[in-house]
């Protein structure tokens, strides 16, 4: 079975808002608002971007967003719009039964939040009924028991469920989950943090998940806040562009809203996006 027949769709779960300055770390004010503007609160609007992957062995989806649960509470907090997962999935053919694998770059609530719901009891299930869930072991026990700095961006009730219905996966490392879709463990802005590279069509796909949340990011320097360890972000950003412009590489974005996916080139030394609609 070949990889190039893996089929890509990017889809959404809609958009939320973040604080500027924690989003572009170090990056002053002055130099981000020319190209992204921030509200009142001085927060700026991201995109929630997901990925599906339709392969010979299965449909497989790749991060969830936020969900639907305490998305009222959510909205005045971050601005979360609507929740568009499932909507996005029908678009592409698909259903929340069709999917057989979910990958998870990481367990932060805009990220995992999708992959659970509340039933008429008031418990957590999981949204997506066969899949398995694949995920870091070291950031499955670091989300169980999350640092001080970093516990309020973990819901431990997006994803508990998922180990009492037997559908939790958790690995060590870099691994290939299925013919051309590997998961390489970044670390950086999270314990357990991974990217996932698809071979599709001849060429290579990486979804970056927050090691490069945005076009904008493509700055090695450019460094959110919310960053654990910003100095393995910075060595893990630095790879990742290095091996985009050797490969050619198409990028996909998990925060853009504009420009979610394209290739990067060196001109005179400085590298730069050259978008592409997907």
């Amino acid at each position: 079975m070949k990889s190039s027949n893996n089929k890509i769709h990017l889809i959404s779960d809609g958009t939320i808002k973040y604080d500027g300055g924690s989003f572009f770390g170090q990056l002053p004010k002055v130099y981000w608002e020319n190209f992204i503007k921030s509200d009142r609160w001085n927060r700026v609007n991201v995109g929630l971007n997901c990925l599906v992957v339709k392969t010979e062995q299965g449909n497989v989806l790749i991060d969830t967003g936020a969900g639907t649960k305490d998305r009222v509470m959510m909205k005045e907090k971050y601005g979360l719009s609507s929740s568009k997962l499932l909507t996005g999935l029908k678009e592409v053919g698909l259903s929340a039964k069709d999917i057989d694998f979910v990958l998870l770059t990481q367990l932060q609530f805009d990220h995992s939040g999708g992959c659970s719901k509340i039933d008429r009891s008031g418990q957590s299930i999981s949204v997506f009924p066969k899949a398995k869930y694949v995920i870091q072991e070291s950031g499955w026990d670091y989300a169980m028991n999350p640092g001080i700095r970093t516990k309020k961006y973990y819901n431990i009730k997006d994803f508990s469920c998922l180990e009492n219905s037997g559908q939790l996966v958790l690995i060590n490392g870099s691994e290939e989950i299925l013919p051309g879709i590997n998961v390489r463990k970044t670390d950086g802005y999270c314990t357990g943090h991974q990217i996932i590279e698809i071979e599709s069509g001849g060429e290579k796909v990486v979804l970056t998940g927050d090691l490069m949340p945005t076009n904008f990011h493509i700055d090695p320097t450019c460094i959110s806040a919310y960053d654990q360890y910003p100095e393995d972000t910075f060595t893990e950003k630095t790879d990742l562009i290095n091996r985009a412009l050797k490969e050619g590489s198409l990028l996909i974005f998990s925060h853009s809203i504009d420009q979610k996916a394209g290739y990067l080139e060196q001109i005179n030394g400085s590298v730069i996006l050259k978008p592409v609609n997907l």
